[in-house]
């Protein structure tokens, strides 16, 4: 990632997404209840979810901030706009 971004904070929350993910798979191959499993499913969808908004917020304030001083206005609003097209497709 870009300078700005807090690399450590990412990858910590990404290893704890990781870990969300193990215990998902362990829970399926210990046929635990569909509802138990939806709701890991649903916190690891959360924590990506925030983890995303994280970096966004990030991008903003670093990769779109230099863009617009380094007086490249146009390509910096379409690379936010396909930024943010590509982060709400998170369902």
């Amino acid at each position: 990632m870009k300078q700005g971004i807090d690399n450590k904070a990412v990858l910590n929350r990404l290893k704890k997404i990781e870990g969300q993910v193990r215990a998902l798979i362990k829970m399926v191959e210990g046929e635990r209840t569909c509802e138990d499993i939806l709701i890991q499913i649903s916190s690891a969808k959360a924590a990506l979810h925030k983890t995303g908004q994280v970096i966004l917020e990030e991008h903003l304030r670093h990769c779109v901030l230099d863009g617009i001083r380094e007086g490249k206005e146009e390509e910096t609003i379409k690379k936010l706009s396909t930024a943010i097209e590509q982060f709400s497709r998170i369902v």
